[in-house]
């Protein structure tokens, strides 16, 4: 389902808005709250998200709403907004300078727009349905690399590694000796991202969420890449396993995968 140009407009404007809420208070002293053992959260993520909130609400009422801080609204609509105030909390609370907004629509349950943005490099990633992807307004496309062992593969660790590393170790391993190299770097979000835009060639991850993945997931497909499961299906939408690429090279990450048994899906 297609929606107006003028929306992705508006999902830009308010992710570069709660961008520099994030640039205004990053290197500053933060308090850090625990959510989990390794999973964080900071006033930023809050004042971000809560602006963000406000704005979708002013600009599109009756919309749905999932929140990483907030959890979920139902609205009266077939949208929902999707979101991560601040996708990369470890790095911020450290003063590491990677992270991004991330917003997505869902139309009728169907990723319609996207938009990524890294407000340290003043990097504005978006996406629409059947429009292409963008950054900062130019069009982007996915690498044209076809060779694994060329690749330069992204991924990261769940926040239950302290507890169980081997579901999350059991995909890294595999990959050391088949790809030029792998970065992990902390934030899923920017990871796709950088898939869009040829950075990288391909990304994996387990045990992700919905606002982790929905832009990005996005724009990857935007830019002409591929994202699903690890079995080539189409990827959970709330982030369970999540294999992109350029396209080209996703029938060797998929090989790879398969190497390894896939994860027993829990309650989270």
């Amino acid at each position: 389902m297609s929606v107006p140009a003028a929306w992705l407009e508006d999902a830009c404007a308010i992710a570069r808005a709660a961008g520099r809420i994030l640039r205004d208070a990053h290197g500053r002293p933060v308090a850090v709250d625990y959510k989990g053992g390794i999973d964080l959260v900071t006033a930023a993520d809050r004042t971000s998200e809560a602006f963000i909130k406000s704005e979708l609400a002013r600009r599109f009422p009756g919309h749905g709403w999932l929140g990483e801080e907030t959890g979920s609204a139902s609205g009266d609509s077939e949208f929902r907004w999707v979101v991560d105030p601040l996708d990369g909390t470890t790095n911020f609370a450290h003063a590491y300078p990677f992270f991004c907004v991330s917003i997505a629509l869902e139309a009728r349950g169907e990723r319609a727009l996207g938009v990524v943005y890294d407000p340290l490099r003043d990097e504005c990633f978006a996406a629409r349905k059947g429009a292409g992807a963008t950054l900062n307004g130019v069009p982007i496309a996915v690498s044209r690399e076809a060779t694994l062992a060329r690749a330069l593969a992204a991924t990261g660790f769940a926040y239950d590694v302290h507890e169980k590393p081997e579901e999350t170790l059991r995909f890294f391993g595999p990959f050391l000796a088949r790809v030029q190299g792998i970065r992990r770097d902390g934030s899923a979000a920017l990871n796709l991202a950088y898939l869009a835009c040829g950075r990288f060639d391909l990304f994996w991850e387990v045990k992700l969420h919905a606002w982790d993945v929905a832009a990005g997931a996005l724009l990857v497909e935007e830019a002409g890449g591929r994202v699903s499961d690890f079995a080539g299906g189409p990827m959970p939408a709330d982030g369970f396993e999540v294999a992109g690429s350029n396209g080209a090279l996703h029938p060797d990450l998929l090989g790879v995968l398969a190497q390894v048994p896939r994860l027993e899906r829990r309650a989270r």
